[in-house]
């Protein structure tokens, strides 16, 4: 059998595996939006049923052998091509997921819904000893599976490589040992300044007319509507079930605006992404981002490199005001742009400005890692995350709502994922210095709403690639290094000196 019909039976597979995921997704999406509280138990079972059969697709022996076949094939490719690469990563999934009995990642699917809600109703009621059995059954499936990969030079580093691969917990470790410092150093720079007032961003603010702007705003971005659409959730996310079908969800706080608005614009980053990629890669492991890391590049570029400047609002402002001219008509653009990149320690991670943003994702790092470790255990979470939080913002959660029960992820079985977002901040200042070095009209675009040259430009540097390249392989492709925290740097101390005029 000729090569080119074993890499035709291979792609078959991979449809069928892709096709199940897909499925997952849209279990879960629906989990999170509209099944009703009683459907919890059965949409357990759904999920751990579908992710036992992908998970045995993608492991069979037909699938290992036809890799083994094809990987000498590839030395007679464009080491880029998207079949080359179609091999080689999915050769690295299936090694990966060898490793692991379908029985386990079945367990941890149907142990992931079923914490859900839990969670929810926890988090309603702000008793972490609601979740508790839930978070240590997870912690318990989770070692269980990290330790399938022995050996390794970190337990926490088969979870990690789940979301970014390639990286290794002492990378990470490595990169914010030399970010916190800087950042520690530009907060008590800006605590020195006066502290700008954001008193009216707390006032009623209509949900269908939040609901109105936010939609308008990412139709102006890209968004595709025939292809995407938005709805309510308790935590924002996204959910790409194919190419063909990317949606969003946001959520609403009906006296202060920038949450539902910043959300929006977050996941409409990530959506952009998904339905930025090659056509070519569809029902493929290459239809997905690069990582977590890289997917985060793009929607805290959508939310706050673009969402929260100056030129935006330049833009924007005036249809805000007309929106809400009675909580907005006597505040100046000036002063609006202050108040949302107001620099203030707070509570809730999705709800923190971007100077402090990074200091919620370390020390939840910091916790993953002594839960897997063991070092840490679960009944002494909440403790840890308030001194934590105190020693890293200088604030004490109130309640367990507001402090260990505030994200999603793990109940989801998210272990491994937190320090994506820190790494994705640092990725969009990389990719847009070089970006502004590519267009050099690029604020001024931004000032009148143009966004057609900036997602044109991210679709062909990044969103097209798909998962084809590693994140560090693509972060060094385009702006010439691997994931580097200066240009992030360099970004909020221009931004922030400028607003507290330090």
């Amino acid at each position: 059998m000729n090569p080119e019909t074993k890499l035709a039976q291979l792609k078959t597979l991979l449809n069928e595996y892709t096709d199940l995921v897909s499925t997952i997704g849209l279990l879960h999406w629906d989990l999170e939006t509209y099944m009703p509280d009683g459907g919890s138990d059965g949409r357990g079972y759904q999920v751990a049923t579908l992710s036992r059969i992908a998970h045995l697709k993608l492991t069979s022996d037909e699938v290992g052998q036809l890799l083994e076949d094809l990987t000498p094939y590839t030395n007679e490719l464009d080491p880029d091509a998207d079949d080359a690469r179609l091999i080689r990563v999915t050769n690295r999934l299936y090694r990966k997921k060898s490793k692991v009995p379908a029985t386990l990642m079945a367990e941890i699917a149907k142990a992931a819904s079923d914490a859900h809600l839990v969670w929810v109703r926890a988090r309603q009621e702000a008793n972490f000893g609601d979740f508790q059995p839930s978070l240590e059954m997870m912690l318990d499936l989770k070692r269980q599976y990290a330790e399938c990969f022995r050996p390794f030079d970190h337990i926490y580093d088969p979870l990690l490589d789940d979301y970014e691969p390639g990286l290794k917990t002492a990378d990470v470790q490595e990169i914010f040992t030399t970010l916190r410092p800087q950042q520690v150093e530009l907060l008590r720079a800006i605590s020195k300044s006066p502290q700008v007032d954001d008193s009216f961003l707390h006032q009623n603010f209509d949900e269908s007319i939040q609901w109105k702007f936010g939609v308008e705003v990412i139709t102006d971005y890209g968004y595709d509507w025939q292809r995407g659409r938005q709805d309510r959730s308790t935590h924002p996310f996204t959910q790409d079930i194919g190419l063909g079908d990317v949606r969003i969800t946001t959520r609403f706080m009906d006296n202060y605006f920038p949450s539902a608005f910043f959300s929006t614009t977050h996941e409409c980053g990530h959506g952009l992404y998904a339905q930025g990629i090659d056509a070519n890669l569809d029902r493929t492991p290459l239809a997905n981002g690069a990582s977590s890391a890289i997917h985060e590049s793009q929607s805290r570029m959508y939310e706050n490199v673009i969402g929260r400047s100056r030129q935006f609002w330049t833009r924007y402002y005036p249809s805000l005001q007309d929106y809400f001219p009675v909580q907005l008509g006597n505040i100046s653009l000036e002063t609006f742009y202050n108040a949302i990149n107001k620099v203030e320690p707070s509570l809730i991670r999705v709800e923190a400005d971007e100077a402090t943003y990074n200091m919620h994702i370390m020390l939840r790092l910091e916790l993953e890692i002594a839960l897997i470790e063991g070092s840490l255990e679960v009944k002494d979470l909440p403790e840890a995350w308030n001194n934590g939080m105190q020693e890293y913002l200088g604030i004490t959660p109130p309640n367990d709502a507001l402090g260990v029960l505030q994200d999603v992820h793990w109940s989801q079985g998210y272990l491994g994922y937190f320090s994506t977002y820190a790494l994705g901040n640092l990725i969009t200042a990389q990719l847009w210095e070089c970006m502004a070095e590519d267009i050099p009209d690029l604020d001024a675009q931004i000032q009148r709403g143009e966004f057609n040259a900036l997602t044109s430009w991210m679709r062909e540097k990044v969103h097209r690639h798909g998962a084809k390249f590693e994140p560090q392989e693509l972060v060094q492709r385009i702006t010439g290094s691997k994931i580097d925290q200066r240009p992030y740097m360099r970004y909020l101390t221009n931004k922030y000196t400028e607003i507290y005029q330090q």
